[in-house]
């Protein structure tokens, strides 16, 4: 770490629930977010937001003429590192810093199979899926020569397996059905191989990370929308969580983590696996 943190002068009892404060200079704040936690409110539900939460953490600043601006939004299953700006002028330097490629970004993942890769670059545009074609969920993209750039590098950290077995009444529908047309040995979703990848996207599009892994043949544990089926997403909003999603996704949501951000030359922030992806890794024999 290179600058001086403030972090350690807030009480914690002060903290809105469910993330922390990793660092805070006057110009900024570093948190940890947990999944299922919505970066901005979306609808007039009242649901907790990290947006709401820090807004009520840093009120004293905001009644002096700050402001909280998230530099890094992640999508509300993702978990770990954002940078919150904490003025105006800081929301203007870091903006500044992402078109210049000068904050430095990094992701693990949990995902199926194993690439025969080590190191891997993914150069393919983004678009929304339903400008082009029928889509059933209006946010799903998808690699379309009219979308915007987006550049992504991986790096193969562990391969492991692991029993896709999910305890529940029912143990013989413990993996998932195979999608039409594919015969059981050519299906990554029957397998019981994994890889843990590190993800550094040099460009920040919707569901980047996600739809690059898809692309390669690689989705990523838990995803609803990119993985074995998107009907599982469609399932889930009407039915939320059950034992036979369990059976099909594994995690109740994406294994997508927040690892690292750095300012290049001024600070830099590491976020361990939180519990529910390090318990899956590590409940698995590895290679």
């Amino acid at each position: 770490m290179f600058e001086t943190t403030t972090a350690t002068r807030r009480s914690q009892s002060s903290l809105p629930p469910r993330f922390s404060v990793v660092a805070e200079t006057d110009e900024y704040l570093v948190v940890d977010k947990p999944p299922f936690l919505l970066a901005h409110p979306t609808k007039p539900t009242g649901e907790q937001t990290l947006w709401n939460g820090l807004r009520e953490l840093l009120a004293f600043e905001i009644a002096n003429g700050g402001q909280v601006s998230i530099v890094n939004r992640l999508d509300r299953e993702t978990s770990g590192l954002v940078l919150v700006a904490k003025t105006s002028t800081s929301a203007r330097r870091f903006g500044l810093l992402m078109q210049r490629q000068q904050l430095h970004k990094e992701y693990l993942a949990i995902v199926w199979g194993w690439p025969d890769w080590q190191n891997k670059t993914v150069e393919a545009p983004l678009d929304r899926q339903g400008k082009h074609r029928q889509s059933a969920i209006w946010l799903k993209q998808m690699i379309h020569p009219s979308g915007a750039a987006a550049r992504t590098e991986f790096l193969v950290e562990q391969r492991f397996t692991r029993s896709t077995i999910v305890e529940g009444p029912s143990p013989g529908a413990s993996r998932p059905p195979l999608p039409q047309g594919e015969d059981e040995d050519e299906s990554l979703f029957r397998g019981d191989k994994f890889a843990l990848i590190r993800a550094l996207p040099r460009t920040g599009r919707t569901h980047q990370i996600r739809v690059h892994l898809a692309s390669i043949g690689h989705p990523i544990v838990g995803d609803k929308i990119y993985g074995p089926d998107e009907r599982l997403y469609l399932r889930f909003i009407e039915t939320g969580w059950t034992e036979e999603l369990a059976r099909q996704l594994l995690l109740p949501r994406h294994a997508l983590h927040s690892t690292k951000l750095a300012i290049n030359g001024e600070a830099e922030w590491i976020s361990a696996l939180p519990r529910d992806l390090a318990e899956f890794v590590d409940c698995s024999g590895g290679l």
